[in-house]
């Protein structure tokens, strides 16, 4: 059983650093905020916003993949095995940041599923090659019609302009804190429960 990336994923910022923010004040009608150092009134610190809306928007992903029976863990690496075909075992571990025993776990859902298949690589037959199925197409797309739909509700309040000035923000923060492109951070974190695997 794949436990979701979301919920793998402690927001410390709720816990504990957006409290001890010496510019915001706890009170029962919860956090207010003083003039920030940008001058503007009433703005939360913007590394709380990321961990807020990252939690959110992950946890609301993880739902609406839900009636899928996937989880975000099965759509990313459905995602990567389609932009890199016949990828080895190792090479899809190493670009993860996963345990290989872990990730064997996770491929073994989807095999069992028809939605991959492992087999020997042209290069080295020691290696496994991994591919997606005719169904891991079709799961895929279904994946990116959920994917559509939750970036559409999620930044509704944003013109088209504001979405990607607002990506284009958010990839420079990603690129200088030196992330993966295209690869959730949480797959390094992430807790498998199966009797099969060592945590």
């Amino acid at each position: 059983m794949v436990t979701p990336l979301s919920s793998n994923i402690e927001s410390f910022y709720d816990r504990m650093i957006y409290p001890c923010n010496n510019r915001s004040v706890e009170s029962k009608e919860g956090p207010k905020t003083t003039q920030g150092p940008s001058g503007s009134e009433g703005l939360l610190p913007a590394a709380f916003l990321i961990a807020q809306l990252g939690s959110h928007a992950a946890a609301r992903f993880a739902a609406r993949l839900a009636p899928l029976d996937l989880t975000p863990a099965h759509a990313g690496i459905l995602r990567i095995l389609h932009l890199t075909p016949a990828m080895t075992q190792q090479a899809l571990a190493a670009r993860l940041g996963m345990v290989p025993s872990r990730l064997v776990t996770l491929l073994d859902d989807l095999e069992s599923r028809s939605l991959i298949e492992r087999g020997k690589n042209q290069d080295d037959r020691r290696r496994h090659a991994v591919t997606l199925t005719a169904e891991g197409h079709a799961a895929l797309a279904s994946i990116g019609e959920v994917a559509r739909e939750h970036q559409r509700s999620l930044l509704a309040v944003l013109s088209p302009e504001e979405q990607r000035q607002l990506a284009a923000l958010l990839q420079r923060v990603a690129d200088g804190q030196g992330l993966t492109p295209g690869v959730h951070p949480g797959y390094k974190t992430l807790r498998i429960k199966s009797q099969d695997v060592e945590e």
